[in-house]
Order: structure tokens, then C-alpha cells, then sequence
């Protein structure tokens, strides 16, 4: 960028912003005598997670003009802003409004004016000022001269010069013309083949499109669906009919997809570990372990709720990790209960608080043990710190509250579910030991037990299958990640010109990239930015793409369709996509990434 230059400060994790920020300007204010002349006060623009539309409307027409349709944005995006909890709003594409002067030399000349004057003449005229007050019976009155110029008829009528003590009107020596502004960016939409509307409308049309960000702490959710709400019931007033309207971004409708998904995952490990215990133990353990789970959830989102946190995507994913270790310590205790009250040596109250004596220290160990090997990830710092804190915090007060409820609830749940009354059948001796699950244990473990020879070959297979296993990892033979590729329903094209590329030839090429994405299957809709960035992505945010523009570039935002009805994930779509894609750039020296 020629006569601009951006610095990015970065703040470490855990600084309060609104002080980082304080400081920062007066390092800058302090140094501005070191500056040189003509250079302007440097601009401080913050960037944050929140500065990342959550939600992006598109509207599109077949017979409206992007001028046209900016108008109705503009109106709509003035409703949508009255919406608590909306934070920054953008348009992207449209042409203003403009009122142009072409000006024609040879009546320049005829009428002794000159361009410099006309300006400062448009200049002077094009304001209002405060010019003073006066008193007049006891009360003052404020003087304001001048006024701004509102339409192609206040232009046309300045007065720019005097000829021959006549005055000379813009008017005499230009043709004004009131409309459209020259195209400065384009921004179109299309369908793709997996969009049944690709049939009916196979074309590009001219649009603009509303993005919306929320403000720190708001709900994605909630907020994407009061702007739905609005944008519908003003749709019948305010957008034509031939005006039409797609979500082409909709994050909180995403993030509620993820909740739900991760809900039901943990409502599906719940069902499955009370099934495995229950062909263990029998439906009346099964039982017993079942209403044990939702009492330690209970108690830990209510301990959420105390530390402050809340219901999202990385607390959800503490829970549905630690379902199968909260009900370790319930299932030693109702299955050491199960099996006293098998073996029927002491009466039920007896055998009850014999069998929690018996596992209570060894339970509550292995519980800290667990802890003590989670709970340094939340002193993890650095970016990831704050980020995954709230999963080991989680997990530790689900296994703290897992080993109270085993401890209390699960004794005197098991006291009176587990004990079966007694029938004649069951009064022989054995009855344990005759028991199916007994019988495989046993023919399983008592050659471990008995045979010195089989003991430690089992113990040297173990230990040969551990080091295995840890060597994939220095061979390579396995991917090490932090996280795995996230299965989007979008991705963004990035294209660069050579410099000094024209708007109209970054449009052509934009346009053959933008057909190719329209014939494939995977392609629900796209957008397409030329001379203007699309609405930036978590990754744009800090690659900075908002601050992408110039005749030379475009960006084509890819909307595919839900991953619910495809096999492939969004980077195998991407990967698969990007050679064809890279080949049509080539062909126009253009750089897509």
C-alpha cells in the first residue's frame, strides 16, 4: 500500500484490553515528535474475536441494479442495528449516490474560470458554520450560514465566477448529473448445483451483502435469530419483490448445531454406559448407575454456573469426556454392593456398608489420581490457555462431585434397588461363582494368576504393544494434531492480480473461477468480491482480509451444502477443488489461494 503502512500489536494472553489499549496510545502520543512531517496520527483500530460476523444477509436481484438495492440495505441494515446486543454492521458492494461534474473547457475559457476555483467554490459552498448569536427582546438567537448541498439542482446553481458583472453558474460551463457513482467493487451471487433454485436462476446477479457482528459476551444464537425474526416480518414493507434475500453466513445457527450434536452424544454415552453395566449387573444396576449420572451433571453445570461459565461447546465436550469416568466411582460401589448382596454372607445393611469400606479408599485415590492428571491442563499458557482451561476445570469438579454422589446417593440408591428378595431357587451355595460373568473372568485370569511363564509374557506383549504405539508417533506414521479440520459448510476463494490489473479484468477472471463453482454438486451458493473483501472468517480476522482491496483483488465466498447431506469434509471438498480452480487462475496470471 503506497504512503501507508500498518504495525500489528499483538497483547500477551490474560492482559486487561481496555488498560493494553490506554497504554498503547500514549506510547504513540508520546513519540508523535519523532515523526515526520506530513505524516498523520496513526489510527489504533482494534481487533477481536467479536469483530467476526456471526451473521451475513445477501440481497439479490434480477431487475434492480446494485445502486438500487444499496438504498433498501441501507434502510434495512438501519432496522437491523436498532437490535440490542448488535455490534459492528457492514455493506459490501453497491454504488452511492453521486453527483458528477463534467466540466467543458472551451466555456471555461469563454467565462474566465479556472478548475481550482470552481473547486474551492463547491467546497466553500458545501458546508454550514455556526456564525454567531444576537439578543432581540430578551432573547437570543443562534446565527447558522451556509448549507450543505442536498441534490443535482443546488450544484447546478452555484455561482463560480463573475463575467463581465454577470455571474457565471456552474451550470453554464458543466453538465451536472445526479445518480450512481462509478463502479469502485463488484459483488455478485450465484447458485450452485446443489441449490434446487440453480435451475431458475443459472445466472450471476448483482448484490450486497449485510454483515453482522455481535457484541462481546452476547449469544450468537439468540441474537441471529431476533435479526431473522425482524428481517422477516420488514421483508413484506421494505424489500420489493424482486428483491431477494439469502443467509449466506449464519454462525449462530451453526454453534447450535454443534451444542445440539454434542448433547446428543452426551445423552448417547449416558444410554450406553448404562447398558454395558447392565449386562453386567442386571437392569437394577443399570438403574442405579443411570440416576447417578444425572445428579453429578446437575451439580456440575451448577458449579458452572458459580465459576461463571457457560453452556458452550468446550464445557459440553468436559462432560461428554468425563460421563465415562463420573460413573467409575458409582459403578464400583453399586457393583462391590451387588456382588455382597450375592453373596448373601451378611444381612443387606451390613453387607452394604461392608462392600463401601471395603472400595472407599481405593475409589477415592483413584479419583484424585484421575484429577491430579487433568487439572494441569488449566495451567496451560498462551493462546490455548483461556481457550481449553474450561475442559480440565470442568472435568476435575464432575469427577470431585461424581465421588460425593458415589459416596452418599449411589449407597442408598443401591440399598434399596440392588436388593433382590430371596427366593428358594437362590438358596444354594455358589451362587457367584456360578454366575456367567464369574466364569469367564475366571478361565480368563487364573492362568495369569497360576502361570508364572503366561504372567509375564502377557506382561512383556503389554509393555510391546505400549512402546508400538508411542513409536508411530516418531516415525510419523501417524498425523499429530492439536485439533482436527472442523467439517465447515464453507470456504473462501482468495484471488491476486498482477498489479495495475483493471476492476473490470479482475471481474472477468473472478467470473470463469466463479462458473466452474457453479457447476459442481458440492456448491450450494457463492459470492463474489472483486475490488473488496468478502465478510471475514476466524481465519481472515487474523490473516487480516478486511483489509484486502484494490482493482487487482477479489474473493470468492463458497457456501456448501450441509455437511449432513455430503461425505466429504469441507478441506476435502477444498483440496479437491483447488487444482481446477488454480488452472483457470493461471491461464490469467492471477494467484489463488
Amino acid at each position: 500500500m503506497n504512503e501507508q503502512a500498518i504495525l500489528i500489536v499483538q497483547f500477551y494472553v490474560g492482559e486487561d484490553i481496555e488498560r493494553s489499549f490506554v497504554k498503547l496510545y500514549n506510547e504513540i502520543m508520546k513519540h508523535m515528535d519523532q515523526m515526520p512531517q506530513g505524516v498523520s496520527i496513526p489510527l489504533v483500530k482494534t481487533r477481536a474475536i467479536d469483530d467476526v460476523p456471526m451473521l451475513a444477509l445477501t440481497l439479490w436481484s434480477e431487475s434492480y441494479d446494485d445502486y438500487q438495492m444499496k438504498q433498501v440495505a441501507n434502510e434495512l441494515t438501519s432496522e437491523i442495528e436498532k437490535i440490542n446486543d448488535v455490534g459492528i454492521t457492514k455493506l459490501i458492494g453497491g454504488r452511492n449516490r453521486q453527483v458528477r461534474v463534467v466540466l467543458d473547457k472551451d466555456k471555461m475559457a469563454e467565462s474566465g474560470v479556472d478548475i481550482l476555483g470552481i473547486a474551492q467554490n463547491i467546497r466553500a459552498n458545501n458546508q454550514q458554520l455556526n456564525s454567531g448569536s444576537f439578543d432581540n427582546n430578551n432573547t437570543e438567537f443562534l446565527v447558522n450560514t451556509g448549507n450543505f448541498l442536498s441534490n443535482a439542482e443546488d450544484v447546478e446553481n452555484l455561482i463560480v465566477g463573475s463575467q463581465q458583472n454577470k455571474p457565471v453558474y456552474l451550470k453554464q460551463i458543466a453538465t451536472i448529473t445526479e445518480g450512481p457513482e462509478i463502479p469502485k467493487q463488484y459483488v455478485s451471487f450465484g447458485f450452485g448445483q446443489a441449490n434446487s433454485l440453480s435451475e431458475k436462476y443459472n445466472s450471476e446477479y448483482p448484490a450486497i451483502t449485510i454483515s453482522i457482528a455481535k457484541r462481546k459476551g452476547a449469544d450468537a444464537m439468540k441474537i441471529s435469530e431476533k435479526i431473522l425474526k425482524k428481517v422477516e416480518h420488514l421483508r413484506k414493507d421494505l424489500l420489493p419483490e424482486d428483491i431477494h434475500m439469502t443467509v449466506t453466513r449464519n454462525y449462530g445457527e451453526t454453534a447450535s448445531h454443534k451444542v445440539s450434536e454434542l448433547l446428543l452424544h452426551l445423552f448417547g454415552s449416558i444410554i450406553a454406559v448404562t447398558i454395558v453395566v447392565m449386562l453386567a449387573m442386571g437392569w437394577r444396576g443399570g438403574l442405579v448407575v443411570f440416576l447417578s449420572v444425572p445428579i453429578t451433571f446437575a451439580m456440575t453445570l451448577f458449579s458452572y454456573y458459580m465459576l461463571d461459565y457457560t453452556l458452550n461447546r468446550i464445557t459440553l465436550f468436559a462432560l461428554v469426556f468425563v460421563t465415562g469416568i463420573v460413573v467409575d466411582d458409582s459403578i464400583i460401589i453399586a457393583e462391590n454392593m451387588h456382588r455382597h448382596f450375592k453373596m448373601k454372607r451378611l444381612p443387606f445393611k451390613q453387607a452394604a456398608l461392608y462392600a463401601i469400606n471395603e472400595v472407599g479408599n481405593p475409589t477415592i485415590l483413584a479419583t484424585f489420581t484421575v484429577i491430579a492428571s487433568v487439572l494441569p491442563m488449566a495451567f496451560v499458557s498462551g493462546l490455548m490457555g483461556p481457550y481449553m482451561s474450561p475442559m480440565p476445570i470442568g472435568a476435575s469438579i464432575a469427577m470431585i462431585i461424581s465421588l460425593f454422589v458415589a459416596l452418599t446417593i449411589t449407597p442408598y440408591l443401591g440399598f434399596y434397588i440392588l436388593r433382590e428378595k430371596e427366593k428358594q431357587d437362590d438358596k444354594k451355595k455358589g451362587g457367584l461363582e456360578t454366575s456367567l460373568i464369574y466364569r469367564i473372568y475366571n478361565k480368563f485370569e487364573k492362568p495369569l494368576i497360576e502361570n508364572k511363564k503366561i504372567r509375564w509374557g502377557f506382561l512383556g506383549f503389554s509393555f510391546l504393544l505400549l512402546f508400538g504405539s508411542m513409536a508411530l508417533f516418531y516415525t510419523k506414521s501417524v498425523a499429530v494434531k492439536m485439533l482436527p479440520f472442523d467439517n465447515k459448510n464453507e470456504f473462501q476463494v482468495v484471488s491476486d492480480m498482477p498489479e495495475g490489473t483493471t476492476l473490470e479484468s479482475t471481474s472477468a477472471v473472478t467470473g470463469e473461477v466463479a462458473n466452474y463453482l457453479s457447476q459442481r454438486t458440492e456448491v450450494d451458493n457463492y459470492q463474489s468480491f472483486v475490488g473488496t473483501s468478502a465478510p471475514i472468517t476466524f481465519n481472515g480476522l487474523v490473516r487480516h482480509y478486511d483489509l484486502r482491496g484494490g482493482s487487482n483483488m477479489a474473493d470468492i465466498q463458497v457456501n456448501l451444502v450441509d455437511k449432513s447431506q455430503r461425505s466429504e469434509q469441507s478441506h476435502d471438498v477444498a483440496k479437491k477443488l483447488r487444482n481446477d480452480i488454480q488452472t483457470i487462475g493461471k491461464k490469467f496470471k492471477a494467484n489463488i489461494k
